[in-house]
């Protein structure tokens, strides 16, 4: 078994190894009353093989495999921000866990939060992951998730938002800076993929979202954070989801009843060094 830096020509192994894992975790963990989870859409992967390029070139101190007899069986990406290092992903080949291979990737990965005095990482309700981050000191704290079709009748008025645009990134990363104690820089790329970027005329806070779903929220005070909440959901569509909500964050479980979404949950914010952010919703991947 080889565990080696991660290259460009490793990318697209990585997402079907990915791919493959998440959906075989999705099948295993469904109640018996939910429908068969549907796998990553090709839409998904691409933006995926996008995002993992990007990492690669920023921070391949934390892009590793594991190679056996030249097929790569597992992979590991992470990404280092000032003070706070994320977990981006984290998978081994369906069959295989169990066995050591996860152990050493995320040994290698974790050198590269060497001097970092926080970290972060958003876990899936797998059993054996949560054993494995708590052992890497990890504090676990359950995620809600609000899903489900928005009330229109139940909209606010919403005023002092706008559309952002490159020249708000300066603010933002200190203002990320302030909640998870690093900016996201380079990763405002993928977050702009993910959907549109509001941002508070006073520049107390901001998001990303589409019609779909949240991909990240930061804001200075809960007021903000619920007028930014409130209007993702206007802009929403059929369906929505704020897949990554912890209970320091309550003023979004708040908004997403009110606007009657459905509340459950979703696998565990990992948090090392520090407190789960707030008023902050973060991105599953780029945290």
């Amino acid at each position: 078994m080889l565990v080696r830096p991660m290259t460009p020509a490793d990318v697209p192994a990585a997402e079907e190894i990915s791919a493959d894992a998440f959906h075989a975790l999705d099948v295993r963990l469904r109640a018996a009353a939910e429908p068969e989870p549907v796998r990553r859409p090709p839409s998904r992967s691409e933006a995926w093989i996008a995002r993992t390029e990007r990492l690669v070139a920023t921070d391949g101190r934390g892009c590793w495999v594991a190679e056996d007899a030249g097929t790569v069986v597992g992979i590991v990406t992470s990404i280092r921000r000032e003070r706070v290092w994320c977990l981006v992903t984290f998978a081994v080949r369906p069959g295989l866990q169990g066995g050591g291979i996860g152990a050493r990737l995320l040994d290698a990965a974790q050198r590269h939060a060497d001097g970092c005095p926080r970290a972060m990482l958003s876990a899936s309700a797998d059993p054996l992951a949560a054993r494995r981050y708590h052992a890497a000191g990890f504090a676990l704290h359950p995620q809600l998730r609000l899903t489900g079709t928005v009330d229109r009748r139940a909209l606010p008025v919403v005023t002092g938002l706008r559309e952002g645009s490159g020249d708000d990134l300066g603010w933002m990363d200190d203002l990320d800076r302030t909640l998870r104690g690093g900016p996201h820089g380079p990763d405002h790329t993928a977050l702009a993929a993910d959907g549109t970027l509001l941002v508070a005329d006073d520049h107390s806070g901001y998001a990303y979202a589409s019609e779909s779903r949240l991909a990240v929220l930061a804001a200075r005070d809960e007021q903000t954070a619920r007028r930014l909440l409130w209007e993702c959901l206007a802009r929403s569509g059929e369906s929505f989801q704020a897949a990554h909500v912890t209970a320091t964050n309550a003023w979004a479980v708040d908004v997403g009843l009110a606007a009657r979404l459905e509340l459950g949950t979703r696998g565990y914010l990992g948090v090392r060094g520090m407190a789960p952010p707030a008023p902050y919703l973060h991105d599953g991947a780029l945290l």
